[in-house]
């Protein structure tokens, strides 16, 4: 059974997919499939962003299909001053990865203290299958601080801004064990999720392949 999962975001790919394929999922992404089209991401939450995704992908794949959005809440900023599910987008503009950073530095000199805002990254997670659809939501506490690591995670600018409190490090300079070590235990209950979630799936397409060939062989005698 393929799965599809349905971003182009290299860093997420890198550990999602990589993931759930460890865990024995077949998993295809945008590009495996050739599908070029973007969804228009309407919602206001992360997990109605990750909702439309899913549906839209998994009516063009024909098969089950995960979509995960997040959205930034730093504490000290208002509710309409939130980047919210826009963590990219700023009046209107996309911003690229550099001018992204610059923004959040800016951010955490004005709203923060000592050269440090917090705040936390909401998942909202959707699996789609051509009849359901199943959610998730999940929390990452945040630490930015107003000094940039010299390396920048292509896809995910705001790690050389974050601090690893564990280690001590910029996120974007962790080792691949280290962002192991890290993003297995923050990301666990959304790999609980999906684990769960891809299993049952599983279990119901085999049965009813099951249920088909024994009502096809009765036919036929």
């Amino acid at each position: 059974m393929k799965i599809l999962f349905a971003t182009t975001n290299q860093a997420k790919v890198r550990y999602y997919a990589t993931r759930l394929q460890e865990k024995g999922f077949d998993i295809v992404t945008l590009s495996d499939l050739g599908i070029t089209q973007e969804v228009e991401e309407t919602g206001k939450t992360p997990t109605e962003n990750a909702i439309i995704k899913a549906t839209s992908y998994a009516q063009q794949a024909q098969i089950p299909t995960i979509a995960i959005d997040e959205g930034l809440y730093l504490n000290g900023l208002s509710p309409e001053q939130q980047p919210g599910v826009h963590v990219r987008r700023v009046n209107g503009r996309r911003l690229n990865d550099q001018e992204m950073i610059e923004h959040y530095l800016h951010l955490v000199e004005k709203y923060g203290k000592n050269g440090q805002l917090t705040g936390y990254f909401k998942k909202g997670i959707a699996v789609a299958t051509g009849n359901s659809m199943t959610t998730f939501e999940n929390d990452s506490p945040r630490l930015f601080v107003n000094r940039q690591s010299e390396i920048i995670d292509e896809g995910y600018p705001l790690a050389s801004i974050q601090i690893v409190a564990p280690v001590n490090k910029f996120k974007s300079e962790l080792t691949r064990e280290e962002e192991a070590i890290t993003m297995d235990i923050e990301q666990q209950p959304i790999f609980d999720f999906l684990s769960q979630v891809l299993e049952e799936i599983r279990e119901s397409i085999e049965t009813a392949q099951k249920e088909k060939s024994q009502s096809a062989f009765c036919n036929n005698l």
